[in-house]
Order: structure tokens, then C-alpha cells, then sequence
């Protein structure tokens, strides 16, 4: 026997999977595992679907033979239809954008989405008062916020991630500082404003599917299919940005366009879905964290699906229990908001860096 034979046979008895037939680039390890992925990702929509039934039937104070009965339901339509927006939108924009970073503890919500969200309402109260600020509603103000939100993020993705020394971490942290600076300066106003003034003003600061107008949908429906379409398309590019800048132009994926691109779709859910519902900071970190948990695989066209069916549960799940079990109406963003800071500490503490 040769000695190249000897060492090849020593390094298959070492390490044996270099010699495993069964090795493969499939998305999941084993048969048992994509078997199991599916049965879970049909349980959680059936139950997202059971927890969207019980928001539009269940303890209708109108009897069903009633004509209200029907108008009850429609109404109850909005708050759900705001909820299915805001689960696609903050799932896949923080997955999509935990993969471009190649890091699963920060999310879309330091590019400043929320903090520029409270210093649009902030300032309209403060410069021309309640009435103002109660007729702040309507199409208009929503186009706006979201035509704000996403220009702001071009010119921060252009500013920062064009030329010879673009930086992603560089736009992070801008994106923290002026996340910072906005909060400030609206919390300042705040302060100097009459305790009636600062009730109203803070009832529209807590993210809540109530904020939704009807009238809103027939702009944020079409974009929120069209972006959420284009991030499901581009789920292998995505498998390959997340593998860092060093290994994408490898394997011939321009990361410079890809992490822009994906910024851009990101941004673009995320505006909708702030200027929809309200700030939602920790939900789609709690959203994307269990879904990682639940589908083992780097594949993102397999991550997507569960991270979608995960947030639509959770936020149908949380206002289900809320509005008819606890009588909270008002606490259910706050909860959500809790369980994703804690789940956030436990992660930061598991992994002891960020």
C-alpha cells in the first residue's frame, strides 16, 4: 500500500464525512427535516388562520342574522388586512437585511424608520397644534411619510455605500446616529408641549393596526406584493450575499449592488409598514430569530415562507388574546415589543457580542 493510499484511508477513519455519499447542497440536511419544516409551516398558517377568524367573528356584539353584523366584520377587515402588511413587510425586510449584514442581531429599524416616524408627528404637533396634527391623516399623509422615509434611506445608502470606500458598518451607525438625534429632538418637543396635546400626540407614537385607514390600501397593498415578490426572487442571491464580501464576487454575485438593491426593497417595506401601523421595533427581530429556529436551512426561498407565517400568528395571536381574552386592547404592540426585547437579550447574552 502507498503511503498517499494509507493517509487517504487515516483521514476517511478521522473524518468520515469525507468519504459520506450522501453529502448534498439541498436545502435541508435530511429528508426528516424538510418533512418536519412542512408539517410545522402548515400548522402556523392554519393557526394564523384560526386566530384571523376568531379577530373578525368572534365576540361580535351584533348577532350574526343581524344586518350590522357584516359592517362589524368589514371594520374588523382593516385591522386585519394591517396586520397581514406589517407580518410580510417586517419579516422578510429583516431577514432579508440580517442576510446582507451577515449578522442576526441587528434589524431595519436602526436605519432610523421609527425615530424619523416620531419626528413627522412630533413636529406637526409642536409647529401647528392638535388640529393640525388630528387632520394629519388620510392618503396624503401616509404618501408622504413613506416617500420621506425611503428617500432618506437612498440618501443615506447612497451617500455611504457608493464610491471606492463604501462601508456597510459605516451606514449602520450612521443610521444609529441619526436615529438618535431624531429621537432626541422629538422627545424635547414632547416636553414642551400641554399635557392634552401630549396624550393625543402619544396615542398615535404606539404602534397599533387602529392606525390603519382603509384608504391606505389601494397604494400599500400593490408595493407591499410587488417588493415582497422581487426579495422572494432574488432568495438565491440572497443565500450567496449572505456568505460575506469576500465570497460573493466568487461566485459571481456583485455584492455592492446586491446589499444596495436589497437596502432599497428593505427600506421600501419598511416605510409602509411604519407609516401604517407605527414603530414596530423589536417584532420583526422576535419574527426572524424564530424562524431560524423553526427552519433550519441557509435557503431564504424556505425562510421567507415560515418567517411570514410566523409574524402573521404572533401579531393575530397577540391581538386575539388581547381584545377578547384580557380586555387589554391597548397593551398589545407593547407585548409584542416586550417578548422581542427579551428574546433579543437572550440572544445578545447566548452569544455575548453583537
Amino acid at each position: 500500500m502507498s503511503t498517499l493510499e494509507y493517509s487517504n484511508k487515516e483521514n476517511v477513519k478521522i473524518n468520515p464525512s469525507l468519504h459520506n455519499k450522501n453529502r448534498s447542497a439541498r436545502a435541508f440536511r435530511s429528508r426528516k427535516e424538510e418533512k418536519r419544516y412542512w408539517i410545522l409551516l402548515i400548522t402556523l398558517i392554519a393557526l394564523g388562520i384560526l386566530s384571523a377568524y376568531g379577530l373578525l367573528v368572534y365576540n361580535n356584539p351584533v348577532p350574526i342574522d343581524s344586518p350590522s353584523f357584516i359592517p362589524v366584520v368589514k371594520r374588523r377587515m382593516v385591522a386585519l388586512g394591517a396586520m397581514i402588511i406589517a407580518a410580510i413587510c417586517q419579516s422578510l425586510a429583516t431577514v432579508a437585511f440580517q442576510s446582507i449584514t451577515n449578522n442576526r442581531i441587528i434589524t431595519p429599524s436602526l436605519l432610523g424608520f421609527e425615530a424619523l416616524y416620531s419626528a413627522i408627528h412630533t413636529s406637526t404637533m409642536f409647529f401647528f397644534g392638535v388640529s393640525a396634527f388630528i387632520s394629519f391623516t388620510g392618503v396624503g399623509s401616509f404618501v408622504f411619510q413613506v416617500v420621506l422615509m425611503v428617500l432618506l434611506s437612498l440618501i443615506l445608502y447612497g451617500w455611504l455605500l457608493s464610491g471606492k470606500y463604501g462601508n456597510l458598518q459605516i451606514m449602520l451607525l450612521v443610521g444609529i446616529i441619526i436615529g438618535i438625534g431624531l429621537k432626541s429632538l422629538s422627545s424635547f418637543m414632547r416636553r414642551l408641549l400641554a399635557p392634552s396635546e401630549f396624550d393625543i400626540l402619544q396615542a398615535r407614537l404606539f404602534a397599533s393596526v387602529n392606525n390603519a385607514d382603509v384608504g391606505y390600501f389601494p397604494i400599500a397593498i400593490p408595493i407591499v406584493i410587488i417588493v415582497a415578490f422581487l426579495i422572494f426572487a432574488y432568495s438565491k442571491k440572497l443565500n450567496v450575499l449572505s456568505l460575506g464580501k469576500d465570497v460573493s464576487p466568487s461566485l459571481g454575485v456583485n455584492h455592492k449592488f446586491g446589499v444596495i438593491y436589497t437596502l432599497v426593497l428593505v427600506s421600501m417595506l419598511m416605510a409602509i409598514s411604519t407609516a401604517l401601523v407605527g414603530p414596530l421595533t423589536f417584532y420583526g427581530f422576535l419574527v426572524a430569530t424564530l424562524s431560524y429556529l423553526a427552519a433550519p436551512t441557509y435557503d431564504h426561498k424556505y425562510i421567507f415562507p415560515m418567517a411570514f407565517a410566523i409574524g402573521f400568528l404572533i401579531i393575530t395571536a397577540a391581538y386575539f388574546f388581547m381584545y377578547h381574552v384580557f380586555n387589554a386592547q391597548g397593551v398589545v404592540s407593547v407585548i409584542i415589543e416586550l417578548f422581542g426585547g427579551i428574546t433579543f437579550l437572550i440572544v445578545v447574552l447566548r452569544k455575548r457580542a453583537l
